[in-house]
């Protein structure tokens, strides 16, 4: 068992603390944005979020059978997120845009390349860097989701049903960092520490582009 976990966190500091400070994301961790940033958020989640689980099976389908216990993890997740793009789409329903539009249209750019990252990482470079988008996307949900769900409910007075997604992110992605933690403590190939590291800064930029891509 290595201590990989807390050397990851530590390599990717600057970067986090690059992110956070992301005039979306600050504001809204204080319920400070409109109506219409709140919407565009959810657009865009709902355009990453639908390749989770296609981005999970890759991932799966490429691990070596030598990291079998990788790959047995890669099939929990799986089980964790089907179908939570749905869920977006509920919520997008329920703030007054039509869903079903959201779902054939597509992505802003920013989005779109994150997501091609995630997949050329995994099918040209190490499937392991996935795990790097994990930090980025389940640490900040930790972070930020229940807190801002609040705040921005109160500010915009939406229904519950409209934050299904991101209340239900912050406490699920509490559980699922400790997992990751563990899991990541199980990587000692030194390899696929650094690819991990690399990826996750890259995500920190990539994730970021998205959040800057949002009106506020």
């Amino acid at each position: 068992m290595s201590d990989f976990f807390n050397l990851l966190m530590t390599a990717t500091e600057k970067q986090r603390f690059e992110f956070q400070k992301i005039d979306t994301l600050q504001r809204g961790s204080i319920g400070d944005i409109s109506l219409q940033t709140y919407q565009a958020f959810l657009i865009q989640a709902y355009h990453h979020v639908k390749h989770t689980t296609p981005l999970l099976m890759a991932c799966g389908s490429r691990i070596p059978h030598h990291k079998e216990w990788l790959r047995n993890a890669i099939a929990e997740y799986i089980e964790e997120e089907l179908g939570h793009q749905e869920w977006i789409l509920n919520d997008i329903s329920a703030t007054g845009l039509d869903p079903e539009s959201i779902r054939s249209g597509e992505p802003h750019q920013s989005t779109e390349l994150m997501v091609a990252y995630a997949y050329d990482m995994i099918e040209r470079i190490n499937p392991v860097g996935f795990f790097g988008m994990v930090l980025v996307l389940e640490g900040t949900s930790v972070a930020l989701a229940t807190n801002a769900a609040e705040k921005i409910q109160k500010k915009l007075k939406l229904p519950d049903t409209a934050f299904s997604y991101l209340s239900s992110h912050g406490s699920l992605d509490i559980e699922h960092m400790g997992f990751y933690e563990k899991l990541m403590n199980q990587v000692i190939d030194t390899d696929d520490q650094h690819t991990i590291i690399h990826a996750a800064k890259m995500f920190y930029k990539l994730y970021g582009d998205v959040f800057r891509s949002i009106p506020v």
